[in-house]
């Protein structure tokens, strides 16, 4: 397979076409992620791979491994577990912070059966459930010297009869010799690094990896809080990282800079199995990542040292860096990827006035595997998202009452669908003896996937996001677009991000408002941003009644934007305003209860329970009413 065929051009809009020209199936991708890991060991044995830091303020020290001894390790790696019975068909999880052996760990699992990562600040409750749907018995979680919390995480899925193994990791660079194994009752604990070193690097025997057969199973919450186990083939992963690897334009030997967590897609797919099938180097921060605050104070400085060609992380991270004085040599760092959210005009321009870079966006969603469109530094197309990705093909669809299909011209805006290699094949439901149950839950309609995302797209195929099918603000049976409000928030210079959700109303049903956060210092007022964004929108029904300055926008716990709490705050204010001349109203506090908006009123004695309840109602908002 000549180079040619495998890297094709893909600098311009244009080459899209082009390249899709030739037949995937002809372009000689790797059938597996453990046959990508073993090419990359054959084709650069001696080329550094890795470098991992152990923290953001100790950046000169670190761990490096060059791709033929990666490969050695994930192969080692993969043995224990098989030694353990892991064969094809069965999950392993992970849950650990970052760090040198969580990511031969992640492509061992990958190489012997399917990896489960989970983000272990999800709730207790979540993880018993991802962990149980997963059906796997064993566990590699992180030893105490590198987060005192993984053995208690691994004691609760003992207790719970879900896990018989339990293998540990250790921090990078870790100083001494791992102390006494812990004991956790009903389980085999072991080092997973000693086990390994017991085995030889010959590669894994038996039949190859088909590019149908499951690779990994991902939660996500979408914007609904509740985590799903998102099952990703691994041909999949293979496909979008390739994508991403011809899509970066960048060359063989630049640097790639590492900190989302591994339970991320993007960590996954962008800054591990793309860079792996390039040869490229890839330098990644301690087990906080982003989270730690020496990292950002020290961040120039290791763009400089390790020169650094390209990065990529979500908005607020940019916002954070582009107030950060440059005190460093960062000539090398000529692409920076923002994603996951929209990226504010301010955060935009702030980061550009710092560093010189520009910031470009790219989409994509977990199901989906991670990246469907890209963007072009060199060929800017204002107000988009980017252009898909080549063999991804999109289109804009009307979604009909009775739940059927009408495409969209372009430049309409619609329900966006995605449909090509990248596609996942289903959530998990369920298991067999031998086989996951999956089952696309009405995102999968004949191999084409409902991403719930508003947008338009153009004859080029680039997209142009227009928020998220059920954020709709519905005004007396308006539809209204919470982008045009969440656009104007942003174009005012103080604000680094916005949000408009839907405030219950007893006369239109639904009445739109705005949340904000503003750079530090700013003395911007609610008030203020009402006016501004009242200037800027034609649309008179979507002028947000008000605007509230807080501290953060929400998140799910996989890190997605999470608007149910704000429209919990919303009915809160709603309800509070409406009852303000109501003797015997105690508290009334928004909250989120079985992942729905709720008010929860407390009356006193003097309170007309009568009057109360009907004035709760008329705003048909969910609510709970307790009696002092």
């Amino acid at each position: 397979m000549s180079a040619d065929t495998l890297w094709p051009d893909a600098r311009s809009p244009h080459d899209v076409a082009i390249i899709e020209q030739v037949p995937l199936q002809s372009r000689g991708l790797p059938a597996s992620t453990y046959d990508l890991v073993l090419r990359a060991g054959r084709l650069w044995p001696d080329r550094t791979a890795l470098t991992v830091l152990p923290d953001g303020a100790d950046y000169l020290s670190n761990a490096t491994r060059t791709f033929g001894q990666l490969a050695a390790d994930v192969t080692r790696s993969a043995k224990v577990l098989q030694y353990f019975g892991i064969q094809r068909g069965d999950a392993v999880l992970l849950i650990s912070p970052n760090c040198d052996e969580l990511i031969t760990a992640t492509l061992a699992a990958q190489a012997a059966g399917i990896a489960v990562p989970i983000n272990g600040s999800l709730s207790t409750e979540h993880v018993t459930q991802l962990a149980r749907l997963s059906g796997a018995r064993v566990l590699i979680t992180a030893a105490p010297d590198l987060d005192p919390a993984g053995v208690r995480r691994a004691a609760a899925l003992v207790d719970a009869g879900l896990i018989d193994t339990v293998l540990l990791l250790r921090p990078t660079l870790a100083a001494a010799a791992p102390g006494p194994l812990p004991v956790v009752s009903g389980a085999t604990i072991a080092y997973l690094s000693a086990l390994a070193d017991e085995h030889d690097d010959q590669p894994l025997d038996g039949a190859p990896a088909d590019p149908a057969q499951l690779a990994a199973l991902f939660h996500t919450g979408g914007t609904t809080g509740t985590p799903k186990l998102a099952a990703h083939t691994q041909g999949n992963e293979v496909t979008d990282a390739w994508m991403v690897a011809i899509s970066a334009d960048l060359d063989d030997d630049a640097v790639i800079f590492a900190a989302l967590p591994l339970f991320h897609v993007n960590a996954l797919i962008v800054t591990l199995l793309a860079p792996l099938l390039r040869g490229q180097p890839v330098v990644w921060a301690g087990p906080l990542g982003y989270r730690d605050m020496s990292l950002y104070q020290n961040f120039w400085r290791i763009v400089e040292h390790y020169r650094l060609a390209a990065m990529s992380a979500v908005p607020t991270v940019y916002a954070v860096l582009a107030h950060i004085p440059v005190d460093a040599d960062i000539s090398t760092l000529t692409s920076a990827v923002s994603g996951a959210s929209a990226l504010p005009d301010t955060v935009r321009l702030d980061f550009h006035n710092a560093t010189g870079v520009h910031l470009v966006e790219g989409y994509g969603l977990t199901e989906a595997t991670c990246a469907s469109a890209r963007s072009f530094p060199d060929h800017p197309r204002t107000g988009a998202v980017g252009q898909r990705m080549p063999y991804q093909h999109l289109k804009i669809v009307e979604v009909g009452d009775d739940g059927t299909w009408q495409e969209l011209p372009a430049g309409q805006v619609g329900t966006l669908v995605i449909n090509g290699p990248t596609v996942f094949p289903g959530y998990v439901t369920g298991r067999t003896d031998d086989s996951y149950l999956l089952d696309g839950r009405g995102a999968l309609r004949d191999g084409w996937l409902d991403t719930g995302d508003l947008a338009s797209v153009d004859d080029d195929g680039f997209v142009y996001l227009a928020g998220r099918a059920k954020d709709l603000i519905i005004r007396g049976g308006h539809n209204i677009d919470p982008a045009v409000i969440e656009d104007a928030l942003l174009a005012h210079p103080d604000v680094t991000a916005a949000a408009a959700v839907a405030r219950p109303d007893a006369h239109s049903g639904e009445v739109p408002v705005g949340f904000v956060t503003v750079r530090a210092g700013a003395t911007v007022t609610g008030d203020d941003l009402t006016a501004f964004a009242a200037e800027r929108i034609s649309e008179r029904a979507a002028i947000p009644k008000t605007v509230t300055v807080i501290d953060a926008i929400p998140v799910t716990d996989v890190g997605k934007p999470y608007k149910v709490p704000l429209r919990a705050t919303a009915a809160e204010h709603a309800l509070t305003d409406a009852l303000a001349a109501q003797p015997g109203v105690l508290h009334i506090i928004g909250k989120v209860n079985a992942g729905m908006p709720t008010v929860a009123l407390t009356l006193g004695p003097g309170a007309d329970h009568t009057a109360v309840e009907r004035v709760v109602k008329s705003f048909a908002v969910n609510h709970e009413i307790h009696h002092e």
